[in-house]
């Protein structure tokens, strides 16, 4: 039996369950019930496009509190674009899977390769978000951040380290469904992880706590970014 480590909220109605959401807008209505705390606090909602652009957009409706955009992006196989052996942000915070290198035998030129267009992929998006809604100031305030899922937890990790050199007082990740094993990964590094789902097992895919899941496009996010 799993028992979540001290600083993991979840719903235990919902443990091991699937699917268990709607959708990403019903994810994040639920995840902002569990977040309930921070109603109309100083916190910044930070959303990881894509996925957890809409989830991150209805936690902070619901809780009337700021949203931003955190831009994190996996640097994927040259034959594989789902499958990332790292992530990177805007602000050149990165992390490597170098067991996962190693293990594929990955050489130096393909990880060059992926880290230049990665950052180039980041840049870009950063710089078209930004035409919409301004950056906040994370010094001294809670971040929240947000995505759809937590399955290997590599972006997440980057965005925890991201906000925290950018001087976050507290760093709290909130997603709708993740894997145990990443779950206490993610929650080690960290202040507050809350996760409405939380599944064991040998297989976990993040769309399977959905009833209906598509990819979220970056045509979406902005349109989603507008309404803001």
């Amino acid at each position: 039996m799993w028992h979540p480590p001290a600083n993991v909220t979840e719903d235990p109605a919902l443990h091991n369950r699937g699917p268990v959401f709607t959708d990403r807008i019903d994810a994040g209505k639920q995840l902002a019930a569990l977040l309930s705390g921070r109603h109309k606090s100083d916190a910044i909602v930070c959303a990881i496009p894509a996925g957890g652009v809409p989830v991150g957009i209805t936690v902070a409706r619901e809780l009337a509190l700021t949203f931003d955009v955190l831009v994190v992006s996996k640097m994927t196989l040259p034959w594989n674009s789902e499958a990332g052996f790292g992530a990177m942000t805007t602000d050149g915070t990165s992390m490597l899977n170098r067991a996962l290198i190693d293990a594929i035998g990955l050489d130096k030129n393909a990880i060059n390769d992926a880290t230049d267009s990665t950052r180039a992929k980041v840049l870009r998006r950063e710089k078209h978000y930004r035409e919409i809604i301004g950056k906040q100031d994370m010094t001294n305030r809670e971040v929240i951040l947000v995505d759809d899922g937590l399955a290997s937890g590599f972006t997440l990790r980057v965005a925890i380290e991201s906000a925290r050199s950018q001087k976050a007082k507290h760093v709290v990740v909130a997603v709708p469904t993740g894997h145990s094993a990443s779950v206490e990964l993610i929650a080690a590094e960290c202040d507050w992880l809350v996760c409405a789902n939380v599944r064991e097992g040998m297989r976990f895919a993040v769309a399977d706590a959905y009833q209906q899941w598509t990819d979220v496009s970056e045509g979406e996010v902005v349109q989603l970014l507008e309404q803001v």
